[in-house]
């Protein structure tokens, strides 16, 4: 029994002894949750997570910082500089380069209680900027910290998409603002060019049409003077260029010869005034000839060159082909104004004294009417029989995404609505008629707003309700987000990096 017994007295004492030392570190019973804070600066978008602070224990941040802009991509070099500062008290630490592309991760262990302020500093090759987050509570022990730790309850309607994940895509949002808009019409029309836009070139004698380089191809840009066409007489039996061309020349200088001689018998009275007149007439007759005919005439015939700078809308001759004087060899169009004719409903005619201006869809994109200069030139006072459409015509700046001939899609605007709540149109996804969009309420947390819209001016629109201003929605990669949330690939909310 003593043998037994000594045992079991020793392996109680170091029970005892163990159990005394648990209380000392109360926080390991249970884990303190993790606080995340989303901030947003011009160029940068922080979103971190950490442990709550407390006094004498090590908490480890992973930092996100996202650089913004067309799309929003990871910080991939440089230094951050975490600072904690608790009542004029200041603690740093620099990561000097990412853990993995946009991830820098910092670990700081407080040494005074209180409230506090944490600041990032960024610094990169591009650019310098400051991130703050105040009011950071530092706790004295485990035991407060837990005393004042706020339990969140999730929706169920949260979506959590990683930042590793918005990094590889197009993806931006952008926070939901009031602002001037306008109600809109949304119609069809045509773009047209503008009067003395365009001017034809068309052959001065009858001939064989001749290409001359590369410049006469339809859309090249050709300047005033640029060579274009010659026209020669080839082996034609009538009408024959370069014949005409030698018989203009010889009958000038055979009146050239005439009136040489005229003017000296003339000066002696041994012709008359009146015949030397007409020998004088005869040359000037034969001058005009040969430099209508010799005009940019060359040994390979007449040269075409293009009226005016623009670029070549239409070829209308073949080479090789026979062409008559006043026959049309192509279009020159500066292409610097157009026309956009819009055949409005005449449900709406009431409200053509409204219309101010329009943004403009060739099929790529909307294109905003401030960029076109778009202004109202007309618009018909009545409509056409068997069509009940009123002409309404604007003139536009060309600004090399619109071609004339080309039917778009046009947004009318009327009538502005004041301090409107509007998104852009690529925030919208479509399921059954029904509009949604993606709201970043954090970094890697989003919600699925289903909305009612309002006036659409093909960049944005006018949102009713389902969202609130300053909320941030997606505005690229929406459709991405979409389709991780159908194929099941979204990962668990609140994941360790």
């Amino acid at each position: 029994m003593k043998k037994i017994f000594l045992p079991l007295i020793f392996i109680s004492a170091l029970h005892l002894g163990c159990s005394k030392e648990q209380p000392q570190q109360p926080h390991k019973a249970r884990t303190l949750a993790s606080l995340d804070y989303t901030l947003y600066s011009e160029k940068t978008e922080l979103f971190v997570e950490f442990k709550p602070l407390v006094v004498g224990s090590e908490s480890k941040f992973a930092a996100h910082f996202t650089a913004l802009g067309e799309y929003f991509k990871p910080i991939t070099e440089g230094s951050i500089t975490l600072t904690l500062t608790v009542d004029g008290k200041a603690s740093s630490i620099t990561a000097d380069a990412p853990s993995s592309p946009g991830i820098f991760r910092l670990a700081l262990k407080p040494e005074t209680p209180g409230i506090g302020k944490l600041v990032f500093d960024i610094q990169t090759k591009a650019y310098h900027d400051r991130i703050t987050i105040d009011s950071v509570q530092v706790h004295p022990s485990f035991k407060a910290a837990f005393a004042s730790e706020k339990h969140s309850h999730e929706s169920g309607t949260e979506i959590s998409y990683l930042k590793e994940q918005a990094w590889k895509v197009e993806f931006a949002n952008a926070p939901v603002r009031r602002q001037g808009f306008h109600n809109v019409i949304q119609t069809s029309g045509q773009i047209m060019a503008a009067p003395g836009d365009e001017a034809l070139i068309t052959a001065k004698a009858a001939g064989i049409v001749h290409f001359l380089g590369s410049k006469a191809i339809i859309g090249s840009e050709v300047g005033s003077g640029t060579a274009l066409f010659s026209i020669s007489g080839g082996d034609l039996a009538v009408g024959n260029l370069d014949a005409s061309f030698r018989e203009a020349k010889a009958v000038l200088e055979k009146a050239r010869v005439d009136l040489e001689r005229a003017t000296e018998l003339v000066k002696d009275k041994l012709i008359s005034e009146k015949e030397y007149q007409d020998t004088k007439l005869d040359f000037d007759k034969a001058q005009i000839s040969f430099s209508t005919i010799g005009k940019n005439y060359s040994g390979g015939g007449q040269t075409i060159t293009a009226p005016m700078a623009g670029f070549v809308k239409n070829i209308l001759v073949t080479e090789g082909q026979r062409v008559e004087p006043g026959t049309v060899l192509a279009t020159i169009s500066k292409n610097k104004k157009l026309l956009l004719q819009v055949n409005l409903s005449q449900r709406y005619f009431h409200l053509l004294n409204e219309i101010q201006s329009a943004n403009i869809n060739p099929g790529e994109g909307a294109v905003k009417a401030d960029s076109l200069n778009a202004k109202v030139v007309s618009y018909g006072r009545s409509t056409n029989a068997g069509a009940p459409f009123v002409p309404v015509t604007f003139e536009v700046d060309n600004t090399g995404s619109i071609i004339p001939g080309s039917v778009v899609e046009v947004f009318l605007k009327s009538s502005p609505i004041p301090d409107a709540l509007v998104i852009p149109v690529s925030a919208l996804i479509e399921e059954q008629g029904v509009f949604f969009a993606y709201v970043q309420p954090s970094g890697e947390t989003f919600e699925k707003r289903e909305l009612k819209l309002g006036a659409n001016d093909g960049l944005h629109v006018q949102v009713l309700s389902g969202i609130s201003e300053g909320e941030r929605v997606v505005t690229k990669g929406a459709y991405q987000i979409k389709l991780a949330q159908a194929s099941g690939a979204l990962p668990a909310h609140g994941h360790a990096h």
